[in-house]
């Protein structure tokens, strides 16, 4: 600087004079005099000492300082800039095109694990339906001496022929409704005390869920009941068509049931035996062996669907009632029909529980009660005095509906607060 007037590239300081040189042209002025080019005095190479500084823009040559050169200096400016727009707004393109690729393939990506993710959960419900399905006896095929079951959608089926109620039958009803109605009057009117309170309903909570009892497919249970003995034990019936016995405690499905060619709506636990019975809309009453796993008797009482179903006091008939307008008492043990008997205002049924009256409801008719006589059961409708002040065999038989009622609810809550695809 001190010597060419100029910004020097590699400027360094002279200790002598204390002046700013450019290193190249200070060192050729030492060899050839020894000495420092402002005082004089001797002066070393490795005296002076290097400065650090940024990169120093160098001046425009005399020649750019006139206007064409300006102009020519200001257009290829532009022309740079120009160049560096174009070649952004080409990199600007090339990410747009990138990011919509990469929200295509997270799109995808999102519908793919979607699937998967439905297909594991169908997966993980299947697998639940067969890990407590694991050693179960497989269901027997239904003899092929037995008719096949017909639903109600019009095609021909064999109805069992009525056999009719033997002195027999009825002598065995009356002593089973004597023992009954002799331990009533011992019990008097006093109400249980291990019953529950209707307050104490309204307490209940959940405890336990279980799912896959019936086909994930084919999702609802239409019915339920409790083994009597062991209350551990639910029975339920379902929409796809298949009865199970499931084990509360254990957690795991005694047997699943398969026959019927249509939805399971009725479902009763033997109280003695391991027995179950189901009523289905294929107008067919199915008896099953808990630990066989398979149907041992198809009571075809009905050309219609079969829409209640009561166990007598016994625990050897059934009672039964169709949209074909008859109700049916059945024998569990041969499969054969005792007596039918056709009434249209047969909906809702139960067996009294001493088993010597038979009682029938159904919305918007007055109640009917049915008593056993030599050649069947007589029904009587109930007159409006009689519905007001009902006779002693009647006011039990209403009182009987009622707790059928009050049954059906109950279990309609269990089946609820258990969760088990209502």
């Amino acid at each position: 600087m001190s010597i060419s007037n100029e910004v020097p590239e590699h400027p360094c300081v002279s200790p002598v004079s204390n002046q700013v040189f450019e290193r190249r042209l200070i060192e050729k002025y030492i060899a050839e005099n020894g000495a420092d080019p402002i005082s004089g005095q001797p002066l070393s190479e490795e005296q002076l000492i290097d400065i650090k500084v940024s990169h120093p823009i160098r001046p425009k040559a005399p020649s750019a300082t006139s206007i064409p050169a300006i102009l020519k200096s200001l257009q290829d400016e532009w022309d740079a800039v120009m160049l560096h727009s174009f070649t952004l707004r080409q990199q600007l393109q090339t990410t747009r095109q990138e990011l919509s690729h990469a929200l295509y393939q997270h799109d995808a990506a999102c519908r793919v694990i979607a699937r998967l993710t439905k297909e594991v959960t169908a997966a993980r419900e299947a697998l639940a339906t067969l890990k407590p399905q694991a050693g179960l006896i497989a269901p027997q095929a239904t003899p092929a001496s037995q008719p096949a079951a017909v639903g109600a959608g019009g095609e021909a089926m064999e109805i069992s022929e009525q056999i009719g109620m033997t002195p027999e039958i009825i002598q065995k009803l009356q002593d089973k409704a004597t023992v009954l109605t002799t331990e009533r009057k011992k019990r008097g009117k006093t109400v249980p005390e291990e019953l529950v309170r209707a307050e104490d309903l309204g307490k209940y909570r959940q405890v336990a869920s279980h799912a896959g009892l019936h086909s994930a497919s084919i999702p609802g249970i239409l019915s339920l009941d409790l083994c009597p003995t062991d209350t551990n034990k639910v029975l339920t019936g379902g929409a796809d068509k298949n009865v199970v016995v499931f084990d509360r405690r254990e957690e795991q499905i005694v047997a699943t049931l398969k026959g019927h060619t249509k939805k399971v709506s009725s479902v009763i636990y033997h109280p003695a035996q391991s027995v179950v019975f189901s009523a289905s809309p294929d107008s067919t009453i199915r008896v099953w062996s808990v630990s066989g796993g398979n149907c041992v008797q198809v009571i075809r009482a009905h050309e219609a669907s079969v829409t209640g179903l009561s166990l007598h006091a016994t625990g050897d008939y059934l009672l039964s009632s169709s949209e074909d307008q008859y109700w049916a008492f059945s024998d569990i043990q041969t499969g054969r029909v005792l007596t039918k008997v056709t009434d249209e205002t047969a909906g809702c049924e139960l067996c009294h529980p001493e088993g010597l009256s038979l009682g029938f409801y159904q919305t918007g008719y007055q109640g009917r009660v049915a008593h056993p006589g030599q050649t069947g059961f007589h029904g009587s409708r109930l007159s409006e005095e009689e519905k007001d002040e009902p006779s002693m065999p009647d006011r039990e038989c209403l009182r009987t509906h009622h707790l059928h009622k009050k049954r059906k609810e109950i279990c309609k809550t269990v089946c609820k607060t258990m969760h088990l695809n209502m």
